[in-house]
């Protein structure tokens, strides 16, 4: 047996030659394999929480819209249809007019929140009357009569028709249009002067006393007398800012022209729901979820 047989040949022996390549380790052992799956393990709850959080951050922005613009929308149809039905029901010698929403009695005028401000009054203060118009308090007077007529309505939401209360002073005119007269009444404090606690029921007493004294209460020689109360604060507050006033005149109502309500009223301060406070909110709301986002991202 010759040396070519076995030994390594030349390029010209005819034998080819079989090389093996040897594996060369990965770079990632075992441990470093299995503590990336752990991580992976864990930045999967990581992300569905993130995702959990965007979706919780939408149906609270959604709700807030809801809230803030979806019941103005409908209660202002609802105001405008007791509206309508009110005057067709003067027309045919109502003067308490039954409505899906309540039974309605008069139609508010405040020259303070703009001229072509009217807005329907309905008997009692459940949510259904309150998201419909303005609320005439139970057990209190009706309008023009000896005593306290009290109405109650939203600032925020829900057509919102005290959305600019704060804005009221003393002096101003308040008109209480029903089917046969028009009764108009004078304030005697302003927006601002007088909150209380809602469980401060003597505001719709019917010769209201306040119990602080020296503190806000109608004139003391006044007999009709009519009260306006909403929230204080443009969010849930269980503070009433209460308006009182006093009847100065009753002028008949020319049936289908409504009262004479001044055409040329002193100028209100913006009301309503602060829009812009609602957008910041949900710029931030927004940001911070992007942000929980991209700290899953960069986990995963």
């Amino acid at each position: 047996m010759s040396d070519s047989d076995h030994g390594p040949s030349g390029s010209g022996d005819g034998v080819t030659r079989t090389r093996v390549r040897r594996s060369r380790p990965s770079g990632r052992s075992e441990s470093s394999r299995r503590a990336s799956g752990g991580q992976a393990r864990r930045t999967k709850p990581l992300f569905w929480i993130g995702v959990g959080l965007i979706g919780a951050g939408v149906a609270i922005l959604l709700w807030v819209a809801w809230e803030f613009w979806g019941t103005n929308i409908i209660s202002q149809h609802r105001q405008q249809e007791v509206s309508s039905q009110l005057q067709k029901g003067w027309s045919s010698g109502e003067s308490t007019v039954h409505t899906k929403f309540g039974d309605a009695t008069a139609i508010l005028h405040v020259p303070r929140f703009g001229k072509n401000y009217a807005v329907p009054v309905l008997e009692g203060d459940s949510d259904n009357v309150l998201a419909s118009g303005i609320g005439h308090m139970p057990h209190t007077q009706g309008p023009g009569q000896v005593g306290n007529y009290a109405l109650a309505g939203h600032r925020v939401t829900h057509g919102e028709p005290f959305a600019q209360f704060p804005s009221l002073r003393k002096g101003d005119e308040v008109y209480v249009e029903t089917r046969n007269k028009t009764y108009i009444y004078v304030l005697d404090n302003s927006g601002t002067s007088l909150i209380v606690p809602f469980t401060q029921t003597w505001i719709i007493h019917k010769s209201p006393v306040n119990p602080d004294k020296g503190g806000v209460e109608p004139i003391a020689s006044s007999r009709r007398l009519i009260t306006l109360f909403s929230c204080s604060e443009i969010f849930h507050t269980d503070n009433r800012s209460v308006v009182f006033g006093h009847l100065v005149q009753v002028k008949p109502r020319a049936h289908g022209s409504g009262p004479a309500v001044p055409t040329a009223q002193a100028p209100a301060p913006s009301g309503g729901t602060p829009i812009w406070w609602l957008v910041a909110g949900a710029v931030v709301v927004l940001a911070a979820l992007g942000w929980i986002v991209q700290r899953v991202r960069r986990r995963a």
